[in-house]
């Protein structure tokens, strides 16, 4: 009884002495720039708003967004990697931006050369849609087609072409993948008949699916998102293609790690509010998720090592 009083008191201690150190931790003081690598009004823009609209009320201290889109969003992870770590510069990204740039060789760095705070939230909210005049329903008619009839719309070297790959290989099909360039991009090319299938956010194209515009195939989540209704899941159509994509907060590289630890706490108190979550379901049909940094970092780790298989293919295409 006394080994086991010993250890509770230790763990107690422990405890008070890390809320003791995030709470002596003056930061922040002054506005925190918050740098993202896409343009206003995606789903990676309306992330990083949500969160500094709540941050501000925790924390009393307001968040500019500056967008820097372009470059695979190197453009933005540079300017955030080479400035200084004094927690007023922070980058607000997701896989794509840090993990899908270095294996597609757009960036000579990744999430080794930063100090990543959390994963905050992750996007289920991607679908697998086709334009009406394709006359695609189906995984079925995809595989069924004759190879490179179906064109695949995506950004070369971003996350929707690394999405493009992986389920060609995963489904079998063989389909020509053509640069349309950004979501807005793809979805004037869907509606035009300019290509047949892209990866978007349901939210996006929700309006254009309800009018038959469009035809939702599937959600490449492990389990379905309930948010976007009664969309089947890859895998319940037996294909194995299962690629959700985590946002990322990061600091440069030397940043104090109690500053680190406070956005963490922060960001996961962001999370607990209720509203916070209606917000996201209303936003972009995201359910709320929230990684702290070790599970953050191994998750990321994983991810990576998933994708640099397909480093080869992503370079070629560049």
């Amino acid at each position: 009884m006394k080994l086991k009083a010993i250890l509770a008191t230790t763990v107690i201690a422990t405890g008070f002495a890390a809320t003791a150190a995030l709470a002596e931790t003056d930061w922040p003081q002054r506005t925190v720039n918050v740098i993202i690598g896409a343009s206003p009004g995606g789903d990676t823009d309306f992330n990083a708003r949500t969160m500094a609209r709540y941050f501000e009320e925790i924390t009393g201290t307001s968040m500019v967004i500056t967008n820097m889109p372009g470059g695979g969003a190197t453009i933005a992870t540079s300017a955030v990697r080479q400035a200084d770590p004094d927690g007023y510069t922070m980058l607000f990204g997701h896989t794509g931006h840090l993990i899908v740039a270095e294996v597609s060789g757009l960036a000579d760095y990744g999430i080794a050369d930063f100090e990543i705070c959390c994963v905050p939230a992750i996007d289920q909210g991607a679908v697998f849609v086709a334009s009406k005049s394709s006359g695609l329903t189906s995984v079925e008619d995809v595989q069924a087609a004759e190879p490179g009839s179906i064109t695949f719309g995506t950004e070369f070297g971003g996350y929707s072409h690394l999405q493009g790959l992986i389920f060609q290989e995963e489904t079998g099909a063989e389909m020509t993948i053509v640069d349309t360039g950004s979501a807005s991009e793809k979805i004037a090319s869907l509606l035009g008949g300019r290509i047949d299938l892209a990866g978007i956010a349901y939210g996006a194209v929700q309006d254009y699916v309800e009018s038959g515009q469009m035809v939702v195939l599937g959600q490449p989540n492990e389990e379905r998102n309930p948010l976007l209704g009664d969309i089947p899941t890859f895998k319940e159509q037996g294909v194995d293609f299962v690629m959700n994509n985590p946002y990322i907060i990061a600091f440069p590289e030397g940043t104090d790690q109690a500053i680190v630890d406070k956005m963490g706490e922060v960001m996961k108190q962001i999370t607990e509010n209720p509203q916070y979550a209606e917000d996201l379901e209303q936003g972009f049909k995201q359910p709320v998720a929230f990684l702290p940094q070790e599970e953050g970092v191994e998750r990321l780790n994983e991810i990576r090592d998933t994708y640099m298989p397909y480093r080869d293919a992503l370079q070629a295409a560049r």
